[in-house]
């Protein structure tokens, strides 16, 4: 099996054959003392994951995948706010069995109105919690496409599959979007001076606007994040995500089966550009001790009981209370219990 590491060798040895992007050095620097909270579509619940696999501090997505700006807006500001939804919330509804919001991901929908309820709730308490400690917020803007609900005028960021009829479909604007994201980045300071906003536009193709409409989206997006960068370039800075996929890695080997999703070797790629960018040299060093601990404890030995394979683990063990040592903050139950199981057969 060919690893990620050797697959993005394969794609550097060839930088002739492609067009790099320059991804400019950032100010910005995230370490493990650094929390993040990542808001917005599937491309930031990638990096998302990245980060919490690496044991970085994470709140990814407390409304699930959103994509247009408002409703991503509108989940930081009800994030902000500590909202608790109750019974007669106006986002709440009923359609094929299962209660829905319209500010959330599907992943909230449940068959009784209290349970999709409690589900909302828990994740909202915890973000809230979770906000005023947070140094960097990861923005990812899907599209530029907004639905709005005919009944109430409320722009939902998930249509849970109703006609489309119920919806009125619209582009934002660049201004919409500079004007919303200004008063809210406004407020956002108050609350937490600390906090930086680094916006992300998705490399995801929403194919089913067409594809003229899909870059009429993106340009939107993009010049949106241009304006408020130089409105706010001490609180606000851009990831090129959207064009490392769209030029480094222009052929649709890197695209699932789908043809619209980066593979998971399009992922590590950026991944790659994103670690160079943003993480100093001691959390470079702290991650290529990490990936040999993951390595060990994902692999599978040929006899577990093994006195050999009971050393390794071992050896594993005392690199995480090495590391446990030198970050306090780094968190490994999980690894250490994984550990003492296996030791214990």
């Amino acid at each position: 099996m060919i690893t990620f590491a050797l697959k993005f060798l394969i794609i550097t040895m060839y930088k002739g054959f492609i067009t790099p992007v320059e991804v400019p050095q950032s100010g910005v620097e995230i370490t493990h003392e650094c929390p993040i909270m990542l808001m917005g579509s599937c491309f930031a619940e990638n990096i998302g994951s990245r980060l919490a696999e690496n044991k970085f501090v994470c709140d990814i997505n407390p409304f699930g995948v959103l994509y247009n700006p408002l409703s991503i807006a509108e989940a930081i500001k009800q994030v902000m706010s500590g909202r608790v939804y109750e019974e007669d919330a106006p986002e709440l509804t009923e359609h094929g069995g299962l209660w829905h919001s319209w500010m959330h991901h599907s992943a909230f929908s449940a068959p009784s109105r209290e349970e999709c309820l409690a589900r909302i709730n828990g994740r909202l308490a915890g973000a809230h919690a979770f906000l005023p400690t947070t140094r960097l917020m990861l923005i990812t803007f899907g599209t530029a496409y907004v639905y709005r609900h005919r009944e109430g005028g409320m722009v939902v960021g998930n249509c849970h599959k109703l006609p489309e009829r119920t919806f009125i479909r619209e582009r934002l604007t660049p201004d919409e979007i500079v004007e919303e994201y200004t008063a809210l980045i406004g407020e956002l300071e108050k609350m937490n001076p600390k906090v930086h906003i680094l916006f992300t536009v998705s490399p995801i193709r929403h194919l089913r606007d067409g594809l003229h409409a899909n870059q009429l989206s993106k340009a939107t997006l993009l010049l949106a994040i241009d304006r408020l960068c130089q409105l706010m370039p001490e609180r606000c800075s851009y990831f090129p995500a959207y064009e490392i996929m769209m030029d480094e890695l222009r052929d649709y080997r890197f695209y699932a089966d789908d043809m619209m999703h980066p593979t998971p070797l399009a992922v590590e790629h950026i991944w790659r550009h994103f670690a160079d960018v943003f993480f100093p040299l001691p959390t470079k060093k702290f991650l290529q001790t990490w990936e040999k601990i993951r390595q060990g404890l994902a692999h599978r030995p040929f006899n577990p009981e093994s006195e050999e394979y009971k050393q390794f683990l071992s050896q594993i063990e005392l690199r995480i209370h090495q590391l446990k040592e030198k970050y306090p903050t780094f968190d490994a139950e999980n690894e250490l219990l994984l550990c003492r199981t296996r030791l214990k057969k």
